[in-house]
């Protein structure tokens, strides 16, 4: 642990749920773009994000790119 700094149990969950809702939304932006590149980075992005959110615990659905 870093010294003098204190972090929440709450914090870290809300900042790994806000990790995956951004990378959705960087996904659905990807999409709605068309940029098969910018879509393929983006699903990485959001494959990290709900893999690490999962090994800390964390309950996270994965939708279609498709769904909303």
């Amino acid at each position: 642990m870093v010294q003098g700094v204190e972090v929440g149990v709450g914090e870290v969950v809300e900042a790994l749920l806000a990790r995956v809702r951004a990378a959705r939304a960087g996904l659905a932006a990807a999409v709605a773009a068309e940029d098969p590149y910018a879509v393929a980075v983006a699903q990485d992005e959001l494959d990290d994000a709900v893999r690490f959110a999962r090994r800390h615990g964390l309950d996270v659905t994965v939708a279609g790119a498709d769904e909303e």
